[in-house]
């Protein structure tokens, strides 16, 4: 073996090793036929597709990859556009948060004079809810009791209508919520979710997985994104006679990865289909601090539910929220929350059941959840900080969603919409004829080729708006607002000088 020295090799040891090495050659060299491969391998697993993570960022890794050993690029890191991942691009965490986690990991800290007494005590009460082991053991299957309390709390000062901790369920991260109610809507393979087109992908990738069927309803581009009542009932009624049996629709405000913010008016008609169908709605709602726009505020699905006439008051509802957006940006922590209202007991059983199944979410993310529900008040010792980095960050997003529209704007054949909110831009683009075809020639979407030549050409990284689906004969991309503020100018650069050089290269 190169490299290694044996000291007073046994005689014994050396007659086995030797006899290991033949027995392994044996087995390197025998026509054993794999089971993973092929046939296999998940039909459901093959199709299901999460562009996030698509071809696009692989190559950006690759790119990455060679940088680190003198690439010859015009660049010298790559710019990831293509997540929602805020502290991967330098967007600071929360002090607090960070106290509260610290001083439940590793309690002796509780005695130091170095954390405000407002962390402390936090830390203390979900210790002792918490019970024996603290971080390091498993919870209730539904999550720590005392934070499932700081969840209610929380939905009832935003709202202003109760809420139970029977009805919360806390997850590793929203898509494992979103990922227990998939299961508990899918009773067979004729089973439909409708989803909205542009989508946020983890919802057509659960539907494949469990065998069930997307039923795609186009948002209105011209109105800001808009859900048309008239789009939701065609795409039912064609799915209905295509022999779907549809059970739920999903809305995503604001949105992923169009950024709007849907008015109450809109929830409302959402509202009344959904009753009229019979359908569960899923509220994706992830983003619910992350609102730039002065005109709009956020307003949850089930407080517009809660508002409207009583009638309506049986529609069921799931909604989500996240340690990994707002100004928090937790995303390593996989917090999250899912909160039930109008299920059966029966479905809230079965509910529970597939919750023990994955025993519990994991400890810091609860304990982030419980940070960003049960955050600093008034008059508190952490306040001051607390309110300083939050209204920094949100100002700051602001300031780069503004920037982002303004730049894409700006470029010949590209027009994006407002970004109210979210995390995202999804600026639509022209793209030559004559680039198509090299595309299509190269076995790629149009979007790809665009995006692929973006990051080869710029060094930023982002997702071809194939991935999260678009009108035939349209194109767009995403791209985070979440580059350094002082970094941005230097990234819309780079997104309109290599879109004039492609304009340049293939409109001639």
């Amino acid at each position: 073996m190169k490299g290694v020295r044996f000291h007073k090799p046994h005689t014994l040891v050396t007659k086995y090793f030797k006899r290991f090495c033949s027995i392994s050659s044996t087995y390197v060299s025998n026509s054993y036929e794999k089971v993973l491969r092929g046939s296999g391998i998940s039909d459901s697993v093959r199709e299901a597709q999460y562009a996030v993570r698509g071809e696009v960022p692989t190559r950006a890794l690759q790119l990455e990859e060679e940088l680190k050993h003198n690439s010859q690029k015009p660049y010298d890191h790559i710019i990831f556009c293509n997540v929602g991942n805020p502290q991967s691009l330098a967007n600071p965490p929360v002090t607090y948060v960070r106290q509260v986690l610290a001083l439940c990991d590793f309690p002796e800290l509780l005695n130091s004079s170095l954390f405000p007494a407002d962390a402390k005590e936090h830390a203390r009460r979900i210790l002792k809810s918490a019970g024996k082991g603290g971080s390091g053991a498993y919870s209730n299957s539904g999550g720590v009791s005392c934070i499932r309390e700081d969840v209610v709390d929380f939905i009832q000062r935003r709202d202003g209508y109760e809420s139970s901790v029977n009805n919360i369920f806390l997850t590793n991260g929203a898509s494992d919520g979103i990922s227990l109610i998939m299961k508990l809507l899918v009773s067979s393979s004729s089973t439909g979710v409708m989803v909205p087109v542009p989508e946020y992908p983890l919802y057509s990738a659960l539907l494949c997985l469990l065998g069930a069927k997307p039923v795609r309803y186009y948002l209105n581009e011209d109105r800001n994104w808009s859900i048309e009542l008239s789009e939701l009932e065609k795409a039912y009624e064609i799915s209905k006679k295509s022999g779907i049996t549809i059970s739920g629709i999903v809305l995503i405000s604001p949105g992923n990865p169009t950024g709007q913010v849907l008015e109450k008016s809109n929830l409302e008609e959402i509202i009344d289909f959904a009753y009229r169908r019979r359908l569960v709605i899923l509220a994706d709602e992830v983003y619910q601090e992350n609102v730039y726009t002065k005109e709009k505020k956020f307003v949850s699905v089930k407080k517009v539910l809660r508002d409207m006439p009583g009638k309506y008051q049986d529609v069921e509802l799931a909604s989500f929220h996240s340690a990994s957006k707002g100004f928090f940006g937790e995303c390593g922590r996989r917090g999250g929350y899912l909160e039930v209202a109008n299920f059966s007991e029966e479905a809230l059983e079965q509910l529970y059941k597939l919750a023990s199944i994955n025993l519990c979410a994991n400890l810091n993310g609860q304990i982030a959840m419980s940070c960003i529900t049960r955050h600093p008040k008034k008059g508190m010792p952490s306040y001051s900080r607390f309110e300083e980095e939050r209204s920094n960050l949100l100002s700051s997003y602001a300031r780069r969603a503004d920037m982002i529209q303004t730049a894409m704007n700006s470029m010949e054949g590209c027009s994006c919409n407002q970004v109210e909110g979210a995390m995202y831009a999804f600026p639509r683009i022209s793209i030559p004829l004559s680039a198509q075809q090299v595309a299509r020639s190269q076995g790629k979407q149009p979007d790809v080729f665009y995006a692929l030549s973006l990051l080869e050409y710029s060094g930023v990284c982002v997702v071809p708006g194939s991935g999260f689906g678009q009108k035939p004969g349209t194109f767009h991309f995403r791209t985070t607002i979440l580059p350094p503020e002082e970094d941005f100018p230097k990234v819309m650069t780079s997104f309109q000088k290599h879109h004039e050089w492609f304009l340049n290269k293939y409109q001639g």
